[in-house]
C-alpha cells in the first residue's frame, strides 16, 4: 500500500490590517502570509477499506473535530465508487494558539495528500475551496505561495519576498483567536492600503495592542526580542517574531531566549515545501 510523508508549513503574517466585520461574524482583512521552511510532518498511508485513523492525537482536541480528519472526510465523498480510507500520524512540532497556522497547514497536506494518495484528480482550485470550509487559512496552505491577502483571508496574490531569517518565539500562554476576534476593544476599521505600503514599511498588526493587553507575557516577549531586531506579532498570537539577514545570527539569538519561552528558526521561502514534495512547482 502506498504512503506518502509530507511537511505541514508554518507561516507568519508579516503585517495584519482588519478593515471591517462581515455580518456573519468573519472579519474583512488584509495581511501578507510568508511561508516557512519549517513545520509538522504529517505521514499518510492508504488503507482497503473507508476508515480514517489519526495516531499522535492533539490534547484537548477530539478526533472529529481535528481538522486532520474533517479534511478527509471532506474528501471521501468525492471518491469515484471505490472505498477510500488511510491511517495518518502526524509528528507535531508547531504549537497550538501560536498563530503560525499550524492546524490549517496539517488540512491542507491532508487534502493534497490525499488527492494524491487516492487518486482522486481535484484541482487546487477545488482543494483550495474545499480548504476554505475547514477555515479562511486553510487556502493559502493548498495554494502554496507566500502571498498577499484580502477577503477573510481566501483572496490571494502571490508575492515574492526576500528569503530571510525568521525566529519565532512561542510564549507560555495561548490565546483564543475567537476571543481576540470578538472583543469590544479590537480595532475593526483600519484602511485599506496598497502592497507598496506594505513594502515601505507602513504597516502593523491591528491585533497586537489588544493582545499584549491581555497576555502580558507576549508583551514581555516582544520587548524582550526587539533588543535585536523589530519583533512583531503574528496573527492573533501568541507567536512573535523578527527577522534576520543569516540563520547563525537568529539562532544566536534564539539560543538567549527567556526561560520558558519556546522558539525556532526558520527560513522565508516563497514555495510552499509542501508543493515541492509532491511535485506542485
Amino acid at each position: 500500500m502506498q504512503t506518502l510523508t509530507l511537511p505541514c508549513p508554518a507561516k507568519i503574517n508579516l503585517f495584519l490590517n482588519i478593515t471591517g466585520r462581515r455580518a456573519d461574524g468573519y472579519h474583512e482583512l488584509q495581511t501578507l502570509f510568508q511561508l516557512l521552511d519549517h513545520g509538522d510532518t504529517l505521514t499518510l498511508a492508504q488503507r482497503n477499506d473507508d476508515e480514517i485513523t489519526l495516531a499522535s492525537e492533539l490534547d484537548g482536541v477530539s478526533k472529529e473535530d481535528n481538522l486532520i480528519i474533517r479534511a478527509a472526510r471532506k474528501l471521501q465523498p468525492l471518491a469515484r465508487d471505490i472505498p477510500v480510507g488511510a491511517d495518518i500520524r502526524l509528528e507535531k512540532r508547531l504549537p497550538m494558539g501560536g498563530g503560525i497556522g499550524g492546524g490549517s497547514s496539517d488540512a491542507a497536506s491532508t487534502l493534497l495528500g490525499l488527492n494524491k494518495l487516492w487518486q482522486m484528480g481535484l484541482s487546487i482550485d477545488e482543494l483550495a475551496e474545499i480548504g476554505l470550509e475547514l477555515g479562511a487559512d486553510v487556502p493559502v496552505f493548498v495554494r502554496g505561495k507566500t502571498a498577499w491577502a484580502e477577503g477573510i483571508g481566501e483572496k490571494l496574490e502571490p508575492v515574492e519576498t526576500s528569503n530571510l531569517w525568521y525566529l519565532v518565539l512561542k510564549p507560555d500562554c495561548h490565546v483564543s483567536t475567537a476571543e481576540i476576534f470578538c472583543h469590544e476593544q479590537l480595532t475593526r476599521h483600519d484602511s485599506p492600503i496598497k502592497i507598496a505600503t506594505f513594502l515601505e514599511g507602513g504597516t502593523g498588526n491591528s491585533c497586537e495592542p489588544l493582545v499584549r493587553k491581555l497576555y502580558p507575557e507576549i508583551d514581555k516577549a516582544l520587548i524582550w526580542l526587539e533588543q535585536f531586531s523589530p519583533a512583531k506579532l503574528t496573527g492573533t498570537g501568541a507567536c512573535v517574531f523578527a527577522s534576520f539577514a543569516d540563520q547563525m545570527t537568529a539562532q544566536t539569538v534564539c539560543e538567549q531566549r527567556p526561560l520558558g519561552t519556546h522558539g525556532f528558526v526558520a527560513r522565508g521561502v516563497n514555495t510552499s515545501p509542501l508543493h515541492i514534495a509532491l511535485g506542485l512547482l
